[in-house]
């Protein structure tokens, strides 16, 4: 009988003003050999309160969507309670990023992750500045 693997590591990417969307999923396939787990389970965390974690097909017209959208969804320059007490102007940053959510759990099979053809992960800026954003990431499998 196999061990159960631990493995833990963290990923720093740089992200422009918000909404902007960066692909990670080759650099959590590479932490997810690492592991060298043949089944099991990758989970990805963005830290901070105004980046979040998700799947799209990464082409161009997809990305510009889901912008629109999130834009759409808690748009800037509206009224936010975040704005009456901080005055940051990134009240839409943190809603935007809760609704999307800040982590994924996604399965490794034969020791890579079981994403569809057309399927990636990315993380998202949200907030009104450039940031760099830390992504915690667990491998847990045998």
């Amino acid at each position: 009988m196999s061990a159960t693997v631990v493995y833990c590591d963290s990923l720093e990417v740089s992200l422009d003003v918000g909404p902007d969307i960066v692909d990670i999923t080759d650099r959590l396939a590479s932490m997810a050999r690492r592991a060298g787990i043949e089944n099991g389970t990758l989970h990805a965390s963005v830290i901070g309160s105004t980046g979040s974690l998700t799947t799209i097909e990464y082409e161009p017209g997809v990305v510009e969507d889901l912008k629109r959208a999130i834009t759409r969804l808690a748009p800037q320059g509206m009224e936010y309670e975040h704005e009456k007490a901080w005055h940051d102007g990134n009240g839409h940053s943190h809603v935007q990023a809760a609704l999307l959510g800040p982590s994924l759990v996604i399965p490794v099979r034969k020791g890579a992750l079981a994403l569809g053809t057309w399927q990636q992960v990315v993380v998202i800026n949200h907030d009104n500045r450039p940031r760099q954003r830390s992504i915690e990431v667990t491998v847990i499998g045998m």
